[in-house]
């Protein structure tokens, strides 16, 4: 690691929010930043050429899925994800952490490692953070996430301290385990919801050294209040003049609260995810397709959007569409719901550089309440 590839742009004068770049292999990504989810190498519902055209600057990958079908070894002989996929621009990859967490009926986390079965075919699997951080190097990814273990919630004490400091210490062997590919490494804050806990393994990250740090299990099934002060009592203990990635999080309140506590990047599946089951977000709120008052409205799904579905379909048809189960149905609504975060996020890094994120938070949420 030579350094911090993090650059800062602006800053507001009034918060935490920021603006900056993080270099990688494949680009520059201007931050605040938030990152389409491609679990299997592929964002569900659009192409690459639709993503970029949406203006996604970064997506996400997923080692766990990716290390059991088709393989590290054979997206290598792809040239890495990229040449596999046909993304051209920066990628992320979790580490598996999570989706290993996810499925503890079928795993078994040691000093080693994780040793799990397949959720496709049983067969039994081992992962250690080595393993983690090589199968990352094989995908190419341009940000590789360390090998975690995540906490429950409710967890208490004990139990959060002992994966909190299991996860710091897979970190360091993580960072050991890197080679010289120029590929960068972040850290992930484990800690549950303790704030003691939390400050501690962001300090002892730091002392470890990477590339950036990322705030992990949050957001899995606490109120939405103590997340935000989760992030209140971490990200000060974290150098600012690294990237800030909060994992798995969030809707698009999510995002304007992260930035305005000093959050760079985020990920979640809810863009499309929730297009596939007919929740449309927009610029006064979310909007469910499928309700009937939409059976003949003539409009788009949302006036002040610009993106391809909404400049020609109406909610009247995207309800069709819906109803009949058509996959097309799937692909529009993913279209609008992707435009609209990669939108979110450039008016937020315009608010930023003109020093207007306050007021642009407070208009955010008027609109909201107007609408209700």
């Amino acid at each position: 690691m030579t350094g911090s590839p993090f650059t800062l742009v602006a800053a507001s004068s009034e918060c935490a929010a920021r603006c900056g770049e993080v270099a990688t292999l494949h680009g520059a990504v201007k931050t605040p930043v938030f990152m389409p989810v491609g679990t299997q190498a592929t964002v569900k519902g659009v192409t690459p050429e639709d993503l970029g055209t949406l203006g996604a600057q970064i997506i996400l990958g997923n080692t766990y899925h990716l290390f059991i079908r088709p393989g590290h070894e054979l997206i290598r002989e792809f040239g890495g994800l990229h040449g596999f996929m046909h993304w051209d621009r920066p990628i992320l990859t979790d580490s598996g952490g999570f989706q290993i967490f996810s499925l503890q009926e079928l795993a078994k986390i040691s000093e080693q490692g994780a040793e799990f079965r397949s959720h496709l075919d049983g067969k039994k699997l081992f992962l250690s953070p080595e393993d983690a951080v090589h199968v990352q190097e094989a995908l190419g990814a341009d940000i590789m996430m360390v090998l975690d273990t995540c906490i429950p919630y409710p967890a208490d004490r004990e139990e959060a301290g002992k994966a909190t400091a299991l996860t710091n210490r897979w970190a360091g062997r993580c960072r050991e385990a890197r080679s010289d590919t120029g590929q960068l490494l972040f850290g992930i804050v484990q800690g549950g919801m303790y704030s003691d806990l939390r400050r501690q393994a962001a300090e002892e990250l730091v002392d470890i050294g990477f590339d950036g740090y990322a705030l992990g299990g949050l957001s899995v099934g606490e109120p939405k209040e103590l997340m935000l002060e989760m992030l209140g009592e971490t990200v000060p203990f974290l150098p600012s003049d690294y990237p800030v990635y909060l994992m798995g999080v969030g809707t698009p309140e999510d995002l304007v609260e992260g930035v305005y506590r000093g959050v760079d990047m985020f990920d979640c599946v809810m863009p499309t995810r929730n297009a596939r089951n007919g929740m449309l977000f927009t610029s006064s709120g979310r909007l469910v397709i499928k309700n009937s008052r939409y059976r003949d409205d003539h409009r788009p799904v949302d006036e002040q959007c610009n993106c391809y579905t909404c400049r020609h379909y109406s909610r009247a048809y995207l309800r069709h569409l819906f109803q009949s189960r058509e996959l097309l149905a799937c692909q529009l609504n993913s279209i609008h719901n992707l435009h609209y975060y990669c939108s979110l996020m450039a008016d937020i890094r315009a608010a930023i550089s003109e020093d207007r994120f306050a007021d642009f938070r407070k208009a955010f949420y008027r609109q909201r309440e107007l609408k209700s």
